[in-house]
């Protein structure tokens, strides 16, 4: 659904000079040298009341009440992985969807309180609930706050009823801006919008009015995002028959600067591709994903990066569990998870993870984090020395220095044609020296580093 870069835009920006100084740097915060031993939860809660015409998430129709038997089965879940998993303690806790916001807020009680039995979960850990925002999703803030939330992320999209109305959202524009004033109120610093631009019949000068608006209410974090016609979606089918039309891909383009602009004007610093936050006020869980550190999914559909315990303890698994809810529920009460595919990934595959996901932030990737992965080649070995990516650096699109690697700000709009470059170099320098594979938790194992 969602598109974060624009190749066709290389226009330099006033606002440059300020992205390249480094004088804030959002979430900074200690490497841990045996990053098995924590990990963040993502939760998933697969049902909505109806499909939005632009959505081809893991996302389905209740055909019957069954928040009684969804609840069990995600602290079920969540206990078998816990368990499987080598660690001691949740950093942070995301509840998404779907939208979480129709679970009663006892489960999200339940939930949290079988993290707390199993390991441990700080006072401080960010625990997120994605909202939709209606009159009856804002009616249980106060209770989801009570069970243990204490960051809130409203899916706005819009403040034009009319687009509300063709993206198939159940929400008007005057109900989303009374439940970010509740959620501010409830959560003050910790409330994050989405806003979608890309929009059917949008324009660059009415984009940016409808940002102005929003920025005027809301808190201290936005999440950006563009519209991307996904196949299946009723959206989609209206676009090819001619129903409806979008912009062309040099006005998102626009669209996507202009938003930079008037976002770093209005106090926000960019701290990954599509989010914005000012006065430190990132979302921890999400950086969790960007810095390649673990995370365990639970639920209909939600995927995971662990050690499990056994084998060594040293390999970290890609997991994916079962995507429809009624079979993912079947299998969580007959053995005590859904995974439905596990993969071990090799050193490549892990770096390519941990490339993919750190370039995608403002700050990039510094040395010593990606020392804890690769111990043997740092990034001037990996990256400094090939021509392709030699003109991306004299080009001023990446910087490689002292600080590490990371997207310049004309960069951070190119990063998706770039990655290619990246990758491809990435492969090739570790197939040309085989090594002692070195794990995300900083144990070794002999093995050869490139994948079957």
């Amino acid at each position: 659904m969602i598109r974060q870069t624009f190749p066709g835009v290389r226009r330099a920006l006033p606002a440059a000079l300020r992205f390249l100084s480094g004088g804030e740097t959002f979430g900074d915060e200690p490497e841990c040298a045996d990053l098995t031993k924590e990990a963040s939860l993502y939760v998933h809660w697969p049902y909505c009341l109806r499909r939005c015409s632009y959505c081809n998430f893991n996302k389905y129709i209740p055909r019957e009440n069954n928040s009684h038997v969804m609840t069990d089965c995600l602290q079920r879940e969540t206990e078998t992985l816990l368990q499987l998993s080598q660690i001691s303690s949740i950093t942070s806790v995301f509840f998404g969807g779907g939208t979480p916001s129709l679970a009663h807020p006892s489960t999200i009680a339940a939930i949290l309180e079988t993290v707390s039995r199993q390991v441990k979960l700080p006072a401080s850990a960010e625990v997120t609930l994605e909202v939709n925002p209606t009159p009856m999703g804002m009616s249980k803030l106060e209770d989801f706050c009570r069970a243990g939330v204490n960051r809130l992320s409203i899916g706005v999209q819009s403040l034009q009823d009319n687009d509300l109305g063709v993206l198939g959202r159940d929400h008007t524009s005057h109900q989303a801006l009374e439940v970010i004033e509740e959620a501010q109120r409830l959560c003050p610093g910790r409330v994050s919008v989405d806003v979608m631009f890309g929009r059917p019949r949008q324009s660059v000068e009415s984009w940016e009015k409808e940002l102005s608006d929003l920025l005027r209410v809301c808190d201290d974090h936005v999440s950006l995002y563009q519209l991307t016609l996904e196949r299946g979606t009723q959206l989609f089918k209206q676009v090819q028959q001619g129903e409806v039309t979008v912009p062309a891909e040099d006005v998102m383009a626009e669209m996507y600067q202009c938003a930079r602009r008037t976002l770093q004007q209005n106090g926000f610093l960019q701290y990954e591709v599509s989010n914005f936050a000012r006065n430190n006020a990132v979302s921890h869980h999400n950086m969790s994903y960007w810095r390649g550190k673990q995370y365990i999914g639970v639920g209909p559909g939600a995927h995971g990066r662990f050690v499990p315990l056994g084998d060594g303890g040293v390999v970290r698994e890609a997991r994916t569990q079962t995507l429809e809810p009624d079979v993912w529920i079947h299998e969580v009460q007959q053995r005590g998870h859904g995974t439905r595919r596990k993969i071990q990934l090799c050193h490549l595959q892990l770096l390519e993870e941990v490339l993919v996901m750190g370039m995608r932030m403002t700050q990039g990737i510094n040395h010593n984090h990606w020392a804890l992965f690769s111990p043997q080649m740092n990034l001037q070995e990996v990256f400094g020395t090939t021509s392709d990516v030699h003109q991306l650096l004299q080009k001023g699109y990446l910087i490689l220095d002292d600080r590490g690697l990371r997207c310049s700000w004309d960069g951070l709009v190119l990063l998706d044609s770039m990655l290619p470059a990246l990758l491809l170099e990435l492969e090739t320098q570790i197939q040309q020296r085989p090594q002692r594979n070195h794990s995300a938790d900083g144990q070794t194992q002999t093995a050869n580093s490139q994948c079957e």
